[in-house]
């Protein structure tokens, strides 16, 4: 069995973000980036099941993004994962999830001996749309299951059992491999990368690969979607404070309820 895990390089999620003056985008100068927490438990999944089974042959990081990306393959091999491959090439390099799942499908393509398990996070936390994993599935041809929270591979390899979250109720899905696994919160706890790790990861091996090196990739995705502006919230307008006896405060609080905030 062989393994890849899609994963994304987003802002912490406790950074502080604005908006560029054009609206063209978000502020990263300074910002500190990490890997996307809900790529993080697919790659920590991958890993418990090369170390709980003797089938699984590798465990492979992938990432599209500028030069920094290679932060984010570090982290994942640090984590357990045994390569990465690293697509920079400013031409696919675009805030348009379809696209970037169609360079994600063609890079996964590829490889000539393909990959049994795609494991992908259920959203990113910046643009927080959840296409990737859906999309990605789609340029594939693949079955995809999606928010789970519990997987479990058969023992010859062939098929897993998923968990996952629906309004009211949990379901569980049974699916054939190949597929795609989009991965939710408490589908496991993340281990820490140990520093002899985080040495190690340096020296597994990245390949890097350009859109040129793509031959299945359809540039023409890029326009699919567009960014046309980004704004940030309005502000909030002050906090009004309330004195008086606590029956004279009740009264006026429903009166602004009622006539200024219009929700009663």
């Amino acid at each position: 069995m062989r393994i890849i895990v899609v994963t994304r390089q987003v802002p912490d999620s406790n950074a502080v973000i604005k908006v560029k003056p054009d609206g063209s985008g978000i502020e990263l100068t300074g910002v500190k980036l990490v890997m996307d927490p809900f790529d993080e438990f697919g790659i920590e999944k991958a890993v418990r099941l090369k170390e709980s089974r003797k089938d699984v042959e590798e465990v492979v990081a992938l990432c599209v993004g500028p030069a920094k990306a290679a932060e984010t393959l570090r982290t994942a091999l640090a984590i357990g994962a045994d390569r990465a491959i690293h697509v920079e090439d400013p031409a696919v390099e675009v805030p348009n999830e379809l696209f970037t799942a169609a360079v994600m499908a063609a890079a996964i393509k590829k490889d000539p001996k393909g990959f049994d398990l795609i494991l992908v996070g259920k959203q990113a936390i910046d643009w927080d749309a959840g296409q990737t994993g859906p999309a990605l599935a789609e340029y594939l041809g693949l079955p995809h299951v999606g928010a789970v929270t519990n997987l479990e591979v058969s023992e010859d390899g062939k098929n897993v059992k998923a968990n996952r979250r629906i309004e009211g109720a949990e379901e569980i899905v049974e699916c054939r491999l190949p597929a795609v696994i989009t991965c939710e919160k408490g589908l496991n706890e993340v281990r820490y990368p140990t520093l002899p790790n985080l040495m190690k990861a340096k020296k597994k091996p990245m390949d890097k690969l350009a859109a040129a090196d793509l031959p299945d990739l359809d540039m023409g995705g890029k326009t699919s979607t567009e960014l046309v502006k980004m704004s940030p919230l309005p502000e909030r307008p002050p906090c009004k404070m309330l004195e008086g006896e606590p029956a004279d405060m009740a009264r006026e609080l429903v009166s602004l309820l009622r006539e200024e905030a219009k929700v009663v």
